[in-house]
């Protein structure tokens, strides 16, 4: 049998090895963040920190090649980034202007922004070019929730978790892989497995509503 071959039990035992000792880390931390998720009563952050702060934007970044009340995005955003204490990814702009002629009765920008334990909102008042920013920092167990769910944490975490999820699947299956030539310890392994699953599926039938 293939499984059985030396040369595939040598290397599914290294893979099995390295990819433990990779994942270790991450492992426990899916692990940990798991119970904060299940128990959040058990695991209350301190309370949500708020900072409000007002900037003043430069009229240059509120019009563009599209029309005088139409902000710059990619040069606002930047803006925002480098002088309004801002992170996380930011939202599509909404636009609200009252325009007689060629004069702004009235007009309004907003956004936001969403992190990881983290969201603000920004509105700028167009007619003063002065931003009302409202930051909101949820503490360090929201900050590891949501890296454990992938919430509005970037594409790279999010392919981060789907590889180490691969890993994972591929750490169970070397693992199987070494205990087949070990037939006793094989079937034993079985019986385990068949337990837990039977086990699983009971708890689900008998307690989920």
């Amino acid at each position: 049998m293939v499984l059985k071959n030396k040369a595939v039990q040598l290397w599914a035992r290294r893979l099995h090895i390295y990819i433990s000792m990779a994942l270790l880390l991450v492992v426990l931390f899916f692990a940990i963040t798991g119970i904060t998720l299940n128990r959040p009563h058990l695991f209350v952050s301190q309370s949500p920190n708020v900072v409000d702060q007002q900037l003043d934007i430069p009229h240059a970044l509120l019009r563009s090649e599209k029309g005088p009340f139409s902000p710059n995005r990619s040069a606002l955003i930047a803006y925002l980034a480098k002088h309004g204490d801002v992170s996380g990814t930011p939202s599509a702009i909404d636009i609200f202007t009252d325009v007689d002629g060629d004069e702004l009765l009235e007009g309004e920008i907003s956004l936001d922004y969403k992190g990881p334990g983290y969201s603000a909102t920004v509105f700028i008042d167009m007619t003063t070019a002065q931003a009302t920013i409202e930051s909101t920092n949820y503490g360090v167990i929201a900050v590891l929730n949501d890296l454990h769910k992938g919430r509005n944490s970037g594409e790279v975490w999010r392919w981060f978790i789907d590889i180490s999820a691969l890993l994972m699947v591929l750490f169970v299956l070397t693992g199987v892989c070494l205990l087949i030539p070990k037939k006793k310890t094989f079937q034993t392994g079985m019986k385990w497995m068949g337990l837990g699953s039977v086990i699983t599926l009971l708890i689900y039938i008998l307690a989920v509503p």
